[in-house]
């Protein structure tokens, strides 16, 4: 037997026998009653698979890290508050789930995960911070820390070289760090949902973004790099504190959506009329008076443009 799913049971433990299946690679056990991981499972050297979503857990094994050959690990949903350094010798794993917990902290072992390029999902546990450990991660493509209370990012951040999409929506951030100009392959950041009140000049590094997503911050404006988003197709500034675009935003010749609803804005620079795929343009809720002539033309050749 290679694959046995248990999930869906009232299974609170498992019986010794189970270490004998030496060829399974694996083991699905969500939706169980599990308070702890039974010890047969640590005897499984050939599991390749091991999900534990949905139970009861509040701590792992020291011994998790002899499931050297483990490739896929999800633990969301359960109601830990710590993980073992133990797990920094699962070099193998490619996605690790360690969602809607009660973390307050991840141990500095993460950046040993060197095979970790899938994903990373920890949103919903109680982080402050992160080890400067994770930006070791340097394969990771999908970093997931939504819905935590992180002040602050790492000042290495900008080393996850491979990130191609980050959400840090619903935090506590105030400020990013200038590295993270440095996320050359990032194709979509969701930051909604923090304080921040401007960012870095070093964003103009993320050349291959397509969406920037800034709903519910603080942001009072945007720093004239912004133009150089050469690939930016949505730019969402929702609920913000924004006063005055700079011209450059009608360099973002990609741009198809760009959502200015319930900011402070006055006037807006001409060079928007010269965006040439703008296909939404919503500027409800906001102080400009009077429009601009050239709205009618964004709106003759098929632009929404919401007032």
């Amino acid at each position: 037997m290679r694959r046995l799913d248990l999930s869906g049971n009232r299974l609170s433990d498992l019986p010794q026998s189970l270490s004998a299946l030496r060829r399974l690679t694996e083991l699905r056990l969500d939706r169980n009653a599990f308070r702890h991981l039974p010890q047969p499972v640590g005897e499984l050297a050939g599991l390749e698979l091991l999900t534990l979503y949905k139970n009861e857990l509040t701590t792992l094994p020291d011994w998790i890290e002899n499931l050297r050959g483990l490739r896929h690990l999800n633990l969301g949903d359960n109601r830990l508050t710590r993980v073992p350094e133990g797990i920094g010798a699962l070099s193998r794993l490619h996605t690790l789930d360690l969602g809607h917990n009660a973390l307050t902290e991840l141990p500095d072992s993460i950046g040993r995960l060197a095979g970790l390029d899938r994903y990373l999902y920890a949103s919903d546990n109680r982080f402050t911070s992160v080890p400067a450990a994770l930006c070791d991660l340097t394969r990771l493509r999908y970093l997931n820390l939504t819905d935590n209370l992180l002040q602050s990012l790492p000042e290495r951040f900008g080393d996850l070289a491979a990130l191609q999409e980050l959400r840090l929506y619903n935090n506590r951030l105030a400020t990013l760090p200038d590295s993270i100009g440095r996320l050359s392959r990032l194709r979509e950041a969701h930051l909604m949902g923090n304080r921040l009140t401007a960012l870095p000049d070093t964003l103009a590094g993320l050349t291959e973004l397509r969406e920037l997503r800034l709903t519910d911050n603080h942001l009072l404006g945007l720093p004239e790099q912004i133009g150089r988003l050469e690939r930016l197709r949505i730019l969402d500034l929702r609920n913000n504190r924004v006063r005055e675009l700079p011209a450059a935003v009608g360099e973002l010749t990609a741009l198809t959506h760009l959502d200015l609803r319930n900011n402070a804005l006055t006037r807006l620079p001409d060079s928007l009329a010269r965006l040439p795929r703008l296909e939404k343009l919503d500027l409800r809720w906001n102080l400009i008076d009077p429009l601009p002539a050239w709205i009618a033309d964004l709106e003759q050749r098929g632009c929404v443009v919401l007032l």
